[in-house]
């Protein structure tokens, strides 16, 4: 299985820029994970799509404002770190740019001596180990110093950094934002309750593993990074039952999918956990946890792709990929959704 295989040609200004001013009226595009057919609606119609006897999973990971801009204590030389894992006793796993000016105990100044970042560790793919030396509460000195991380393909300026956050967004530690999650609003979640289905909050904190790209030919070949999760006794409670009595989970993004399935293969049912995984979803992975899958349109060539395309078949994702770049939805963090599942198209449209 070729990296290759899971390419598709995007043009540039289908790469949506910026969120839309209402969460919900984002497009979605419902595929029968079998068949591949397709439905065109909007995001404030997936209630149509949800039966009263699903578990909606929802990953209430928040993000930092983990990019920050520094100099180097000794020749001021600018500096970018983000933040991606904090470790222990202050020591984060973070990407750095340009690493080369790096060296063990070199001291990164940000905000005039606010926040130091001294190098303990130059690591491979850029990664490098720092502590964080500060006086206060880390978390109000990263609201005052950093700045949301968005993906490089956003190069406009996020007006609201609370736009990439989910409204449900509770546990911080994130890189990234589970983009999924950003088209539902506070009124469409006491909808969905309304109508009877069961939400279960997850975390996974969202960091290399899910947005590295893959730089081997064979797929078989790419090392996931591991990212943190937990599951509260409650929740794992509520899916234990939903599965036993035959009630379809549906999952709110990639990364909810990799947390079910991680603590499925690992514990052969849902228990409360707090782990890491580095799992790695592609075609020919047997799902064991996840009936459906809500998500947005991921990156060519990437994990994510891999993963989709896992759930329902290269064939099916790349074909409804073609179909909305020819209806000209909004793709990446801030464009339009999937509802992917086995669902009875014919009925839907009538």
């Amino acid at each position: 299985m070729k990296t290759d295989d899971f390419d598709y040609e995007l043009p540039e200004e289908l790469i949506a820029q910026t969120p839309l001013k209402n969460r919900s009226d984002s497009r979605l595009l419902v595929m029968d994970k079998k068949s591949g057919a397709l439905i065109h609606d909007h995001f404030y119609n997936i209630i149509n799509y949800l039966k009263p006897t699903d578990c909606l999973v929802i990953n209430d990971t928040k993000v930092i404002p983990a990019r920050l801009i520094g100099e180097k204590e000794d020749t001021h030389a600018v500096i970018e770190l983000l933040l991606l894992k904090e470790l222990s006793n202050n020591e984060w796993e973070c990407l750095a740019k340009p690493q080369k000016r790096l060296k063990e105990k070199t001291i990164i100044i940000f905000g005039e001596g606010k926040l130091k970042a001294e190098v303990k560790e130059i690591k491979e793919e850029g990664i490098t180990i720092v502590k964080l030396i500060y006086n206060g509460i880390l978390m109000e000195i990263l609201d005052e110093l950093g700045t949301m991380p968005l993906p490089p393909y956003i190069h406009e300026k996020l007006a609201d950094k609370d736009r990439y956050q989910t409204v449900y967004a509770k546990i911080t530690g994130s890189a990234a934002a589970p983009t999924a999650g950003l088209h539902f609003t506070p009124e469409l979640l006491n909808q969905i309750k309304e109508k009877g289905v069961e939400i279960v909050h997850i975390t996974l904190h969202v960091g290399l593993g899910t947005f590295r790209p893959v730089n081997v030919e064979d797929v078989t070949k790419h090392v996931m990074h591991t990212e943190e999760y937990l599951m509260n006794k409650e929740a794992a409670d509520a899916l234990n039952k939903a599965k036993k009595e035959g009630r379809r989970i549906i999952a709110v993004g990639t990364t909810s999918v990799r947390t079910l399935e991680s603590i499925i293969q690992k514990h052969g049912k849902f228990i409360p956990c707090h782990e890491d995984t580095n799992i790695f979803i592609y075609p020919g992975y047997e799902f064991k946890a996840v009936d459906g899958l809500i998500t947005n349109f991921h990156l060519p060539k990437s994990t994510l792709v891999m993963l989709v395309s896992a759930f329902s078949s290269k064939e099916n994702i790349l074909n409804a990929y073609k179909e909305a770049i020819k209806e000209k939805y909004r793709f990446f963090s801030f464009g339009d959704a999937m509802f992917i599942g086995n669902i009875d198209i014919e009925e839907k449209k009538c």
